[in-house]
């Protein structure tokens, strides 16, 4: 390829990564761009797992084999058998230097320098390929991963000139893969709650317009499980805001462990001690049995007075469901109805007549809502949800 062309290469690769939205939208980028600017038939990009001492395949691009899946979930190779990502390389880049591409053949090594590797010479004749080019990924100043383009047999083998340019597509990949994490770490935070990890509310209304649409265009039952922690200003009172934190974040880990009993169900704090669970496909009874699960487990905590839980399931006779406010404002209802009768268990939508009552009239005072009482069903369902304070 001209100068010209590989210029442009370069030029587009980059951007691609960079209109990339997600991990897996930009590791695709990366190895179709590389693979193209090559003359490739086929890519991948592999990160290096320190703790787990292995290389793992992010993504394959191109002509796959049979054995290949696009974004495998287990294709790992212990980095032992490939020594050029840990020791050749160390060696190398503690003396000063920097990182090179190489090429491997189905023979073997084409680069001096470069010892033998009975694995990659072995996969290349397994899977039809010629030969390939690794170029090592640096990020942060460490090795990250590699950059792996292959050619089929009979084609061209990679020379010393492609060598060099694999080695300044990695470099590119390398910018575009920190790119990408440094969107993913502004989305982490925008989604998730700093004290418990878990999701926040932000990341709750999301999840719950996108099961609604599911259970509009297929049924999938959805439901919400929102839990105000008893006691909380109790303990702060008494002990101190740092231990009201510690009350916190124990419960976020019994509501993380118990969502993890449901499939697909995503676990948040919405704010001071309220929390919930969003879930799409579980029945109502299983979401019920969990809530049930959640109560017994939060009253057993060492601080705090358990939760106070309500539940409302598109499962269950709540009637149509238009939109998330409606779901919350029944879940709300459910969780101080709970709340104010003491209830051990969670109280759902549907199952308490009371319920459906409070959520169409909701109280509009403070005062208001430390009693219990039946209102009217006078509140549309465009009002504004209510929670107890």
């Amino acid at each position: 390829m001209a100068v010209d062309g590989r210029l442009r290469a370069v030029v587009a690769l980059a951007q691609a990564m960079a209109a990339a939205t997600t991990p897996r939208e930009s590791w695709r980028a990366a190895a179709l761009g590389a693979c193209g600017a090559l003359s490739g038939s086929f890519a991948a990009l592999s990160v290096w797992e320190r703790e787990r001492g292995r290389l793992k395949v992010l993504v394959n691009a191109g002509e796959r084999a049979p054995d290949e899946e696009e974004f495998p979930e287990s294709e790992t190779y212990p980095v032992n058998r490939f020594p050029e990502i840990t020791e050749f390389l160390h060696e190398r880049w503690a003396g000063g230097g920097e990182p090179d591409a190489w090429v491997e053949t189905a023979q073997g090594p084409a680069t001096p320098g470069h010892g033998y590797c009975h694995q990659r010479v072995t996969a290349l004749r397994r899977r039809g390929r010629g030969c390939c080019v690794v170029a090592p990924i640096v990020l942060h100043g460490r090795a990250w991963g590699e950059l792996y383009v292959a050619r089929p047999e009979g084609a061209p083998v990679f020379d010393r000139e492609d060598a060099d340019f694999a080695t300044v597509l990695a470099s590119v990949v390398a910018a575009g893969i920190a790119q990408t994490e440094r969107l993913e770490e502004v989305r982490r935070l925008a989604f998730t709650d700093p004290l418990t990890g878990l999701a926040n509310r932000r990341a709750v209304d999301t999840r719950l317009d996108e099961a609604l649409e599911r259970h509009r265009a297929d049924g999938s039952v959805v439901s919400l499980v929102v839990c105000d922690v008893n006691g909380l200003k109790q303990v702060n009172d008494t002990q101190g805001h740092a231990v009201g934190d510690r009350l916190l974040e124990r419960f976020g880990s019994v509501l993380s462990l118990c969502g993890a009993m449901l499939p697909g169900t995503l676990a948040a704090r919405l704010g001071g001690d309220e929390f919930c669970l969003v879930t799409l496909g579980p029945s109502a009874d299983e979401v019920v049995d969990v809530s049930d699960d959640l109560c017994v487990r939060a009253k057993e905590l060492e601080l705090g007075q358990g939760v106070a839980c309500g539940v409302a399931s598109t499962g269950d006779p709540i009637g149509e469901v238009r939109s998330a406010r409606r779901l919350f404002r029944l879940a709300d209802a459910a969780q101080y109805r709970a709340k104010a009768a003491r209830s051990p268990k969670p109280v759902v939508a549907g199952r308490d007549g009371t319920v459906m009552r409070l959520a169409d009239s909701p109280p509009r005072s403070a005062q208001d809502r430390r009693r219990f009482r039946d209102a009217r069903p006078e509140a549309e369902e465009e009002d504004e949800p209510w929670s107890e304070p």
